[in-house]
């Protein structure tokens, strides 16, 4: 999954998670970061991802995701359905993984 920032923002460093789930960004020309985006007046932030099932790659919005942070891992993750297939899709959310679904405005739910 990758963060694809709107106009006035850029997204943070490559980072990854497992080995099926991968978060990175590509900044974009004269761009502040995802902080800077819905919650500091700019333009929307899309999420990529890749289902696991159809294989299909598309972009999200914040709208689109769930994040839950739980006590281990196991209940720490964050999911959404396929708009290819409709599939339910909960993958394992790592640090960096919060951190950029966060501050991409994704809501977020906290569990102890």
């Amino acid at each position: 999954m990758s963060v694809t920032p709107g106009p006035g923002t850029t997204a943070p460093t490559t980072a990854s998670t497992t080995a099926s789930t991968t978060a990175s960004t590509t900044p974009a020309a004269g761009s502040a970061g995802p902080s800077a985006g819905p919650r500091d007046g700019g333009g929307p932030v899309s999420f990529k991802a890749a289902c696991p099932d159809c294989k299909a790659r598309f972009e999200l919005t914040a709208d689109a995701l769930r994040l839950a942070i739980g006590a281990s891992r196991r209940t720490t993750f964050y999911s959404f359905t396929c708009p290819a297939c409709g599939a339910a899709v909960r993958k394992h959310a790592g640090e960096r993984i919060i951190e950029l679904l966060t501050g991409g405005g994704v809501s977020t739910l906290r569990s102890v």
